[in-house]
């Protein structure tokens, strides 16, 4: 009896298949072969097709860890989210995918999952790699952190927020302003007994919350009753729980912020649940302006902020201090917000009456 899996083991060669490896197959010189993968326009095409046919069969990879050696490049950017779930950051990715990609970079994506210790570990492990750029999300680093990224030499924007001392360079807007001006847009339109409910209370909420506080402390009814937190993960479930908890005991309310779109739309479910019209009985405004925002019954007022191009001018930047070696001329960049009214609240409160 012929002994099978001595039979079926695997033909794979133990060595790595390497670039002489792929010109020997297609019959040119290594270093026509390394110039049809780099420079693909200063290669005829009939050598191209032996070449990529080759590489095909073969199965090669680049050794890119040997070519920075020889470039000191990696071509690697490092990207550090809190959350691969939250739905902000897509957006982001995609306006820095867009910019880097066609550039010649890889994107090496990691997350932190809000926590800082981790934050912390994978900024070591990542500047282990050694990226030619890294971008960070936030700005309230740790101090290690903060310390390994200033002595790393390496290229870094930290994105979402904006502050006076940055790292290296920086792209966000102002949560704090953002949710103060969403606000005083309510007020003006005659809303006085506002309410705010958070989840999740990173950095970016706390900020949002006192824009809020700021906002009800200078022009309206300051009532520590009207504020509910949790630090849960935000859901929708959690928004129309949070909500109900909040209205139940403040039914005086005459609109609520929420620190995202997503607390906010569940409030909305568990409104149109409940028969809880809005905005007759209760208005509502959310921040982030995700896609379903314009969606939900009724359209919800929001805070709209330009995520792509945050991710494209955070990648713009990194690549103007590759390519110049020294800082772009402004070494910071606002992107702004607009406050998004919809039907969730009144352009006039007193159209209601």
């Amino acid at each position: 009896m012929s002994n099978d899996k001595n039979n079926n083991i695997s033909s794979r060669s133990t060595g790595r298949v390497t670039l002489s490896d792929v010109a020997a197959k297609a019959g040119v010189s290594p270093i026509t072969a390394s110039r049809a993968l780099k420079s693909p326009d200063q290669v005829s095409e009939k050598l191209r097709v032996k070449i990529y046919a080759a590489v095909s069969e073969l199965g090669y990879i680049p050794n890119h860890a040997a070519r920075s050696l020889a470039s000191s490049e990696t071509k690697i950017i490092s990207v550090i989210f809190p959350s691969l779930s939250n739905a902000v950051f897509p957006d982001v990715l995609d306006g820095i995918h867009d910019t880097l990609t066609p550039a010649g970079y890889r994107i090496l994506l990691a997350n932190t999952h809000y926590a800082m210790d981790q934050e912390e570990a994978l900024v070591r492990t990542l500047l282990e790699q050694s990226p030619d750029g890294i971008i960070v999300t936030g700005i309230d680093q740790n101090e290690s952190t903060r310390k390994l990224l200033l002595n790393s030499n390496t290229p870094v924007v930290q994105i979402m927020e904006l502050t006076d001392c940055p790292i290296d360079m920086n792209v966000g807007f102002s949560h704090f302003q953002a949710s103060y001006d969403l606000v005083r847009h309510l007020q003006n339109s005659g809303y006085k007994k506002i309410g705010f409910i958070g989840a999740r209370m990173d950095p970016r909420s706390q900020r949002r919350m006192e824009g809020y506080k700021q906002a009800m402390h200078e022009y309206s009814e300051t009532n520590e009753r009207y504020v509910i937190t949790s630090q849960s993960n935000t859901s929708f479930k959690l928004g129309g729980k949070l909500f109900t908890q909040l209205f139940t005991e403040c039914p005086e309310l005459e609109a609520i912020c929420f620190s995202n779109d997503d607390l906010a739309a569940g409030a909305i479910f568990e409104c149109n649940r409940k028969g809880i019209r809005i905005p007759e009985d209760i208005s509502i405004a959310g921040f982030n302006d995700l896609h379903f925002s314009e969606e939900l019954i009724p359209p919800l007022t929001t805070v709209s902020i330009p995520l792509y191009e945050m991710g494209k001018k955070a990648a713009e930047y990194l690549l103007y201090k590759i390519e110049h070696r020294t800082v772009p001329p402004s070494v910071q960049h606002d992107v702004g917000y607009s406050v998004i009214e919809r039907k969730s609240t009144y352009a006039n409160l007193e159209s209601k009456k």
